[in-house]
């Protein structure tokens, strides 16, 4: 099933969830639990409308949180009027998010728990939480799955649909497959760093996938390190399409270009551009490379 069929299907799950929610917040006597049903509305609703599957907005944004303290805050206010709620935390917790949102979940779901002794009693009381526990760790465990598998996805797919992007993982295969390439069949190959503020980098990397050849790779190694591999046919001519590129990008931070023959370590490199002034700086290819 493809992602947008996915998304549509999820889309009208979360406004079901907040119309439901919306009529139980119409018919809850008090005005605390008002509140906070309409805030769980408010956010399903908002949350189903600004959806998107997209590949440079990580699903591991902590769009959890508000739910949890909105779920938290029920089972404070009124235990008696609210005790199904209780799993529910199970559900909180299946989806990919941060580690330190899972923590406070955790940590929320144990202390909702805790005060209702007295309302189930010691025996419904400890299988609760038995249950919950148990119910949690496969949500726990589902998520942390979910979270494997997308990492393990884009390090195989382009950041963007249609443009020569990849993650930044991919990059030091492909270095060693091209200086081998570049050996082979006697081209010259570099690659280029560009370092950049980070509310330009998604802008530049476009224009830069823009700039480049069909057959050249461009690479988001962080959220102000762009790369590319730039293939031409002889030292002279890779001069004038780096220059060209250059002020075409119109990169007001520093940038490097090296050659893959002089290539050593590609953090060491990452961390000379961290340390370089604005421009661009070539590095010259060894004469024993």
């Amino acid at each position: 099933m493809q992602t947008k069929y996915k998304s549509v299907l999820l889309r009208g799950n979360l406004l079901i969830a907040a119309v439901l929610m919306a009529l139980l917040a119409a018919r809850t006597p008090t005005l605390t639990d008002t509140l906070l049903m309409w805030l769980a509305a408010a956010w399903l609703a908002i949350t189903a409308l600004l959806l998107t599957f997209d590949h440079r907005r990580p699903a591991t944004l902590p769009w959890q949180l508000l739910p949890i303290l909105l779920l938290a805050a029920l089972l404070w206010g009124e235990p008696g009027r609210h005790v199904t709620w209780l799993w529910a935390w199970a559900m909180l917790l299946m989806l990919p998010q941060p580690r330190w949102v899972l923590l406070v979940g955790s940590l929320l779901a144990f202390a909702t728990w805790w005060p209702l002794r007295d309302l189930l009693g010691l025996e419904q009381w400890v299988l609760s939480g038995l249950l919950l526990a148990a119910l949690m760790l496969l949500g726990l465990s589902r998520a942390l799955d979910l979270r494997a598998r997308r990492q393990s996805a884009l390090r195989r797919a382009r950041l963007v649909p249609g443009l020569p992007l990849w993650p930044g993982e991919r990059l030091p295969g492909d270095l060693a497959l091209e200086r081998k390439r570049s050996l082979r069949e006697g081209v010259h190959a570099e690659l280029l760093l560009l370092h950049t503020p980070r509310h330009r980098c998604w802008p530049l990397s476009q224009q830069l996938c823009r700039l480049t050849y069909r057959f050249e790779h461009c690479y988001q190694l962080d959220s102000t390190t762009l790369a590319a591999i730039l293939t031409s046919r002889d030292r002279d001519q890779a001069d004038e399409r780096r220059e060209l590129l250059w002020h075409s990008l119109e990169v007001r931070g520093p940038a490097r270009a090296i050659p893959l023959r002089s290539l050593r370590s590609l953090d060491d490199e990452r961390q000379a551009l961290a340390c370089q002034p604005a421009g661009l700086r070539v590095i010259e290819e060894t004469p024993d490379a």
